[in-house]
């Protein structure tokens, strides 16, 4: 694409982003945005970010769509297994030293990475002491970690994840299987609380012993 996105434009077309949405993405990393945002000036055929900043003003479900398109959310229940296996083995046996330890997964998305984390802690028999905070900037994707759904076409790669992170039962165990998706068991999502937090521009909101930055640290500049 031949278009260029300078500095400033880039500058004001995030502003204008902000005043509409009240989201933040001036503290990304600007090389990802751009490339972004020239994917999707590119698809949805327009001129540039003049054009493109003209429509979220005037299309509330495409501000939306902008959004998830450069938030980009990439999640799955027990991603990187070796990281679990290793949580498991390192970090839980000091977890268990506090009487409620408190675990946030900044940037949770739809919710998998926190799924993840009760069934490991319910497997090492902290769960009920332990309370999981999951946030995110969207609130779409808040509802979907609220619901405890699972996409049917992903069960066979989480199960593998699961096996490989140390699981010690079957994944199937921790959710019911419908004709469209799964659901997790509600003992699952009893320990965690799902809500919006804004890392760019909200503080921290209490103390905790661990904090996963995995999905989000990647998309911030310095």
């Amino acid at each position: 694409m031949a278009h260029e996105l300078r500095g400033a434009e880039l500058d004001q077309f995030l502003d204008r982003l902000f005043d509409l949405s009240g989201v933040d993405l001036s503290g990304y990393g600007k090389r990802a945005l751009q490339r972004r945002l020239r994917s999707l000036i590119s698809g949805e055929g327009l001129s540039g970010l003049g054009e493109l900043s003209e429509r979220i003003g005037s299309d509330p479900r495409f501000l939306a769509h902008v959004l998830d398109r450069l938030m980009l959310r990439v999640t799955t229940m027990f991603r990187d297994p070796s990281f679990f296996s290793l949580f498991r083995g390192r970090v839980v046996p000091l977890l268990r030293t506090y009487p409620y330890p408190r675990l946030w997964v900044a940037g949770c998305s739809t919710g998998q990475e926190a799924y993840s984390l009760a069934i490991l802690l319910r497997e090492e028999g902290l769960y009920d002491r332990c309370r999981i905070y999951a946030t995110d900037l969207n609130d779409a994707v808040l509802e979907k970690a609220r619901s405890g759904v699972l996409p049917l076409v992903a069960l066979d790669e989480y199960e593998q994840n699961y096996r490989a992170a140390g699981g010690i039962r079957a994944l199937s165990d921790y959710y019911i299987r419908g004709k469209t998706s799964a659901v997790l068991d509600p003992g699952v999502l009893d320990r965690i609380a799902v809500f919006r937090h804004d890392l760019a521009r909200d503080a921290s909101f209490n103390e905790f012993q661990v904090i996963f930055c995995r999905n989000v640290l990647m998309y911030f500049d310095e």
